[in-house]
Order: C-alpha cells, then structure tokens, then sequence
C-alpha cells in the first residue's frame, strides 16, 4: 500500500506519493505555504487520479482528453512523463522521467492504486 509523505522546506510544504517498496512515483505540482494545504493536495491526488482519463501527447494526433486527466508527454531531455491535471485543469502530481511510454504508463497504474486510501505522513525536513 502507498502513502503521502509530507514536509517542511524552507520555502513551504511538498509532498511525494511513495509505492509500498518505499519508490516515489509521483510528487506535487507546486509547494504550499501551509501544513493543511499540503495534505489537501494529497486528497486531490487521490480523488482525481481514479476518474483521470489518460490523454497521450506523445501520439501523433491525439485526442484531447477532458480533465482531470494524465497527460502522458516528452520532456526536454526526451524522457516521457506524466502529470495529472485535477478538474480545474490544474496540474496536481509529476512524474520522474521514464525511457519507455509502458514505463511511464506504469507509473500512472501505480498513482491510481497507491493513492487510493493513502495515509498521508508528516516527516521532518
């Protein structure tokens, strides 16, 4: 089972989704000035990504998706990612860099498994 881990930096709070094997596979899309905003961040991660479409950028032609969704795109280094964009088409979760789309692919499976029902954890800096 995945979890949230929240922190304090120095600029806010962030947050990262681990899998049960300890990996991050997805983390915030922005730092919050406040404890409680981190968390609700986390709560929007797991209410959206279940009932996100996936929407390929990388397909020649591809058709849009409504929000929320996973965007599914090619970064500047060429990595293929993933961010996931809430109803409002805000963008609540990325990804790290994968080299294959099935990788990247994965990783959007393993956001919807994990976060559903993740207990979010405080950790220190």
């Amino acid at each position: 089972m995945g979890k949230f881990v929240v922190r304090q930096t120095q600029s806010g709070y962030t947050w990262a989704l681990k899998a049960g094997n300890g990996e991050i596979i997805a983390v915030g899309g922005e730092v919050f000035t406040t404890l409680a905003a981190a968390k609700g961040g986390c709560e929007s991660v797991a209410k959206n990504a279940g009932i996100a479409g996936i929407e390929d950028q990388t397909a020649e032609g591809f058709e849009q998706v409504k929000c929320p969704k996973f965007e599914i795109y090619t970064d500047k280094k060429g990595e293929t990612r993933f961010r996931l964009k809430a109803s409002n088409g805000q963008v609540i979760a990325a990804s790290e860099g994968y080299t294959t789309k099935s990788a990247c692919k994965n990783g959007i499976e393993s956001v919807i498994k994990n976060s559903a029902d993740a207990p979010i954890e405080e950790t220190e800096g």
